[in-house]
């Protein structure tokens, strides 16, 4: 119908100079016209030129006080013609913002007198401005005084319009003939394919995008460090056990039972079940003389080892819960060096900001063999860290309940210009192996570092929110670049 209208009219006029006009002349909705125009023209039936001009509408006010009156006539007309009324009653009939601007306006305009009570000064007014607010509906055009007076109380808006005119195009016919876009059996069939007009094919258009799952950063960074990790002759630890026991978390690790971290308002306790059915007994009682008192070289913390809250389940905490697993279960076979790395999820009780989460992953490494030292430890760190792009390493001495000595590893941040702290480390302590039944000459060197932060410089995220957690916007998973680590 709107493109029968388009073609028929031009079959006897030269052009259509306004799109919307010519819409409203003809009953036709603009935006169909305008649509209708746009392929026209893409087969060059017609030639279209955009048209922009600006108009002035109504805004939800403007309209308003077009239905119903100016708020000063509105007062006006509220105070009795012979006689007064109180600001509390005329309030209460007029409502609030319309008793507001109504006040202000009469009293510009020396209307009423304004005190306690209110009264007319002049029996007649006319309401300029909704005769105003008419005129811009039905298109007139108005002075400049009345137009700034009308935006200065925002009661109009610009608005811009967009249209066409339209003349003959080069394949201009009073009725487009429908061309075809495939060749079906049925043309075959009757002959009639020889007839037939097909639409041009167009080589340039894209298809549409292929369906498919997207990684998220955090799994893109994950596997080029597993991958990384695997280079460098390290095992992967069964991480996915993300309930552990306290006694695994944390006495297993010498810290002990009154230290901050256990408490609940650092980790987070299951309720059911509330604690663990099985320890290992012997390991158990090696564990809890070595916390009262001490042994193989240490002086122990000196205080009552309560098993029951070793028996505590929680969400572990850390990822050295599963080491401390693994380097108990290699005591138990005859000793091999060996190279464990573990990638996956830890919890704390933490309060949520930019960069902190009460979930995140924690990236581990340990290397278990006789004889390592604190220098074999910064070594496999320059190693570890090259790989990452970070060359330039600093070492602060620090303290954990379960390395002997410890480091904090700094590196520095060229885009920041200052030292950042990127992991922790140290050569597990003596107390802690020994009573696993490893070798008195086996050490073992770890370090550690969340997966999120490098992940975070990465991608140039600042906020840890648009990473993890229900607030990230989707647009990330499917438009995120690949990871670079590892690549020059």
């Amino acid at each position: 119908m709107v493109e029968d209208a388009i073609l028929g009219y031009l079959a006897t006029h030269e052009v259509i100079p306004d799109s919307g006009q010519f819409a409203d002349e003809h009953g036709l909705d603009h935006n169909e016209v305008v649509n209708v125009i746009k392929s026209l023209h893409g087969f060059r039936f017609i030639d279209a030129q955009d048209i922009k001009r600006e108009t002035w509408v109504l805004t939800e006010e403007g309209k308003k006080y077009a239905a119903e009156g100016s708020p000063e006539v509105q007062l006006f007309l509220a105070v009795p013609p012979e006689g007064i009324i109180s600001m509390d009653e005329l309030q209460k009939k007029l409502g609030p913002s319309i008793f507001k601007i109504g006040c202000l306006q009469a009293g510009k305009n020396k209307w009423v007198d304004m005190g306690k009570q209110v009264s007319r000064k002049v029996q007649h007014v006319e309401d300029k401005v909704k005769n105003l607010l008419i005129q811009i509906q039905v298109g007139q055009e108005l002075d400049k005084d009345d137009m700034n007076m009308l935006k200065g109380r925002k009661l109009i808006v610009p608005q811009t319009w967009h249209c066409y005119s339209v003349r003959k195009g080069p394949n201009y016919a009073p009725k487009r003939k429908k061309v075809a876009t495939d060749l079906t059996r049925e043309n075959l069939q009757r002959g009639d394919w020889k007839e037939l007009e097909f639409k041009e094919y167009n080589f340039n258009a894209k298809g549409p995008p292929a369906e498919a799952g997207h990684l998220h950063p955090l799994l893109k960074v994950k596997d080029q460090l597993k991958n990384m990790f695997l280079r460098m002759g390290f095992e992967e630890m069964p991480t996915n056990n993300f309930v552990e026991s306290s006694f695994w978390n944390f006495d297993a690790l010498l810290q002990p039972q009154q230290h901050p971290a256990r408490d609940a308002h650092d980790t987070f306790f299951l309720e059911a079940p509330s604690t663990t059915r099985k320890l290992p007994e012997e390991y158990v009682e090696l564990v809890k003389r070595v916390h009262e008192a001490g042994g193989y070289g240490s002086r122990g913390y000196g205080y009552e080892w309560k098993r029951e809250e070793a028996n505590k389940n929680l969400m572990r905490t850390h990822t050295t819960a599963v080491s401390a697993r693994m380097l108990y279960a290699l005591a138990k076979q005859p000793f091999a060096p060996k190279k464990y790395f573990s990638i996956d999820r830890v919890f704390r009780n933490e309060a949520v900001d930019r960069t902190h989460l009460a979930e995140f992953h924690q990236i581990e490494g340990l290397v278990c063999d006789r004889g390592l030292t604190l220098g074999d430890l910064i070594g496999v760190l320059y190693d570890f860290f090259s790989q990452l792009g970070m060359s330039n390493l600093r070492f602060k001495p620090t303290y954990n309940p379960y390395t002997e000595p410890s480091m904090e590893v700094f590196s520095y941040h060229e885009g920041l210009g200052k030292w950042v702290e990127i992991g922790n480390s140290g050569v597990f302590r003596p107390e802690m192996l020994r009573p696993m039944g490893l070798p008195e000459d086996v050490s073992v060197i770890a370090w550690g570092l969340s997966l999120e932060r490098p992940t975070m410089i990465l991608y140039g995220i600042s906020n840890i929110r648009d990473l993890f957690g229900h607030k990230v916007d989707l647009s990330l998973i499917r438009r995120n670049p690949i990871c670079r680590i590892g690549i020059n």
